[in-house]
């Protein structure tokens, strides 16, 4: 259902935060959007970056009350259509931390597995996993943030002497995306439930080891729970500039700050002031590039699209073992389809969704780790960011299965 223009009292002005789709039909349309969005400092959900606002691109756009009024102004304006995906922001917001205070969720021996947690809350999960199951899991540190602090991964997997490739799996580069976080404990839940009865999950943690990092930039995530929820970047500061923070994922060494990322430090796709500046980005690319000859695979895990992406990001180009890849993203699509018949389309980011350069993917790709995935979980829109706690379940459910099926995938038939 698509509107021109809809304001709730007799002065016109719109209620509160809005958040609305545009699909802009021309190249005009586009390059006018653009600069309204300069004007008005708009914070874009999809795409990360004005840059790749173009024609027949889905815009997803936050607008803050005191900018809705000009917008939709402008867009009535110049005719360009579009739909309230959220109509008032603050109301889901307050309705979805209602929810959480009413909870108790602290009692670790019964984590609940279908809310959001906070840093805090999951790295006492991962303290306590350790001692409980200590005979799959090992809880290290690989630094600290620029906050000062520690940047935790969980080893999973039956201890073995003999040589055991790896898997490596984070979640949370951008701090706004809860439901990548909500997944990494998901699997790992999983694992430690399933590792006897399920032949696969046993197949998997006595052959492989997985790395799992269920908040990479804890900072950036610290901060969405306790000042803004839409906060995407790290924390760090910026000596020029006010603004704060760097994309983590566009501050990789590979074709760093090219196209798709920005050089401003106010901008959400910053990509820094050099290659690897984030304490985060270094303290992950110095562990990867360590143990890269026996990490096999890099997945990480994004919202939201529902895509499963792999390289490259930064061209149009081929990857050269692109038939295994791509025969392990189409099984592994098929296999999320068939429980709730939720479709993923899979294929190059580049091509997929867009070109950005610096990504964790590409870099891990051109470091020796033969496959790498990025997930664009759940869902195209409806919720955007505040994915309700109610499809935690069904969307981890279903990517439980995707990743079962390119690990075997990797076990089986890739080299």
């Amino acid at each position: 259902m698509w509107f021109k223009l809809e304001t709730n009292d007799a002065t016109g002005t719109p209620r509160s935060d809005k958040v609305i789709r545009l699909i802009p039909s021309t190249e005009e349309e586009a390059n006018a959007l653009k600069k309204m969005y300069h004007q008005l400092k708009v914070d874009l959900w999809q795409p990360s970056s004005i840059f790749h606002v173009s024609k027949g691109a889905v815009t997803d756009v936050h607008i803050p009350k005191n900018g809705s009024q000009v917008l939709l102004a402008f867009l009535q304006e110049a005719n360009i259509q579009y739909k309230i995906l959220i109509e008032d922001l603050q109301k889901t917001l307050e309705k979805a931390s209602s929810l959480r205070t009413q909870r108790n969720r602290r009692y670790l021996s019964g984590y609940n597995y279908e809310v959001y947690h906070s840093l805090e809350e999951i790295q006492n999960w991962m303290h306590h996993l350790n001692k409980t199951h200590s005979g799959l899991i090992h809880v290290f540190s690989i630094g600290k943030s620029y906050e000062g602090r520690s940047l935790f991964v969980l080893k999973l997997g039956r201890r073995s002497r003999t040589y055991k490739r790896a898997v490596w799996i984070d979640c949370g580069i951008h701090a706004r995306e809860w439901i990548g976080p909500a997944f990494c404990q998901w699997f790992v839940k999983e694992a430690l439930l399933t590792y006897r009865s399920d032949p696969i999950m046993r197949k998997m943690l006595n052959h492989l080891y997985f790395y799992i990092m269920p908040v990479f930039n804890v900072d950036g995530y610290h901060f969405s729970w306790t000042s803004d929820r839409f906060w995407r970047k790290t924390r760090s500061r910026n000596s020029r500039f006010r603004c704060r923070g760097v994309d983590a994922n566009r501050n990789w060494k590979v074709k760093w700050c090219d196209e798709g990322a920005s050089m401003h430090p106010c901008d959400d796709t910053y990509c820094g002031p050099f290659p690897e500046s984030e304490p985060e980005v270094k303290a992950v690319a110095t562990f990867l590039r360590k143990h890269r000859k026996h990490i096999r695979a890099y997945l990480s895990f994004h919202a939201y699209a529902q895509m499963l992406l792999y390289p490259y990001s930064y061209k149009y180009a081929t990857i050269p073992n692109f038939s295994c890849v791509e025969s392990a993203a189409y099984k592994a699509v098929n296999a999320l389809q068939s429980v709730y018949g939720v479709q993923y389309r899979y294929g190059p980011a580049s091509s997929t969704l867009y070109v950005s350069s610096g990504s964790s993917m590409d870099w891990a790709y051109k470091n020796g780790i033969p496959y790498t995935f990025a997930f664009e979980l759940r869902d195209t829109g409806h919720f955007g960011f505040l994915l309700p706690e109610m499809l935690i379940k069904p969307t981890c459910t279903e990517t439980m299965l995707a990743v079962k099926n390119i690990t075997m995938h990797l076990l089986k038939e890739c080299p």
